[in-house]
């Protein structure tokens, strides 16, 4: 063979040889571009997945949250009667201290102490609780209101609870009322 067809055969075989190389290179990239578009499918679907299970939660997450906020106002749905009511309960107790110096009115401490246990018993059904608070327990701001300073009797006192004015109160685990105490100094 000449020159000339040694040339033209080679550049023919280049030729067809790129032709099959690109033909190779496109049938690639379509299984490429199938594969991308498979694969686009699933992380469009795991998203949607995701995004799916994120508001189920957030969807469970306010339906206790909902309930939850319920059932304390049930709770807590008599505070205003209960703190209402807390101002006849002293006066009951503060009665009660006072007929029992008079022993000519035995039946009316008898009387007056019967009506006073009922209403205890109702409001403690209803969820009232007394706060128990004792002169020599350790002063806390954050569970006892204080009233006012004296100089302490002891030294054993400073610091402590003096003396309890008006008892507190609690309605479920809320406080609605604050012992008030005498603090001594």
């Amino acid at each position: 063979m000449s020159k000339k067809s040694k040339k033209e055969t080679n550049i023919e075989e280049e030729v067809k040889a790129t032709s099959n190389q690109t033909e190779a290179t496109t049938e690639q990239e379509e299984v490429v571009e199938e594969l991308t578009v498979e694969e686009q499918l699933k992380a469009d679907l795991q998203q949607e997945k995701d995004k799916f299970l994120r508001l189920f939660a957030e969807f469970e997450n306010y339906k206790k949250r909902t309930s939850k906020e319920r059932i304390e106002l049930f709770q807590t749905a008599s505070k205003d009667v209960m703190v209402s009511l807390l101002p006849v309960l002293d006066d009951f107790e503060r009665a009660l201290l006072h007929i029992e110096d008079d022993k000519e009115a035995e039946e009316l401490r008898k009387g007056v102490l019967l009506i006073y246990n009922k209403l205890v018993q109702v409001l403690q059904q209803k969820g009232l609780a007394k706060i128990e608070v004792n002169a020599g327990d350790v002063f806390n701001a954050d569970h006892h209101e204080a009233i006012t300073q004296i100089a302490a009797p002891t030294d054993d006192l400073k610091g402590k609870i003096v003396d309890v004015i008006e008892k507190g109160y609690k309605l479920g685990e809320t406080v609605i009322r604050f012992p008030k105490v005498v603090i001594g100094q």
